[in-house]
C-alpha cells in the first residue's frame, strides 16, 4: 500500500468507532474520520464471531486487497477502519472490493483518480 500506513493503537480505534462516519454492508462495516495528514491511516479489524484464526486471517487478506486495489481513487488524510463481517470469509476478494468501493463513493472518499 503505497499512500497508507497502518492504524495500530487501540486508543485510535476506539476513538473512530466513536465518531466518525460509518456505513455497513453485508460483508464489511467501514468507519472514516478525517486525520489532518498527508496519508491515509488503515485499521482491520476481525472478532473471533468470524471463525478460528485461520478464517479471521483469509477475511483480512481479501479486505487489505481489495483495499491495496481501491486506494489509488482514494482521497487523502483520512482514518479508516474495516470491520470484517461474516460474508467477508466466505466471499470472493472481487465482490469485498466492489463492496469498499461502494462504501467509499457513498461516504465521498473516492477522489475520481484512477
Amino acid at each position: 500500500m503505497r499512500f497508507t500506513v497502518s492504524l495500530c493503537e487501540n486508543y485510535m480505534f476506539q476513538s473512530l468507532y466513536r465518531k466518525a462516519k460509518s456505513m455497513v454492508t453485508p460483508l464489511v462495516a467501514v468507519y472514516i474520520r478525517r486525520n489532518r495528514l498527508g496519508t491515509n491511516r488503515l485499521g482491520i479489524t476481525t472478532s473471533k464471531k468470524i471463525g478460528g484464526a485461520v478464517q479471521r486471517n483469509r477475511a483480512r487478506r481479501i479486505i487489505k486487497e481489495a483495499y491495496r486495489l481501491t486506494e489509488p481513487g482514494l482521497a487523502k488524510g483520512y482514518d479508516i477502519v474495516i470491520v470484517a463481517r461474516k460474508k467477508a470469509v466466505y466471499s470472493k476478494m472481487w465482490d469485498v472490493k466492489k463492496s469498499l468501493e461502494r462504501v467509499f463513493s457513498d461516504l465521498a472518499l473516492l477522489s475520481g483518480k484512477r
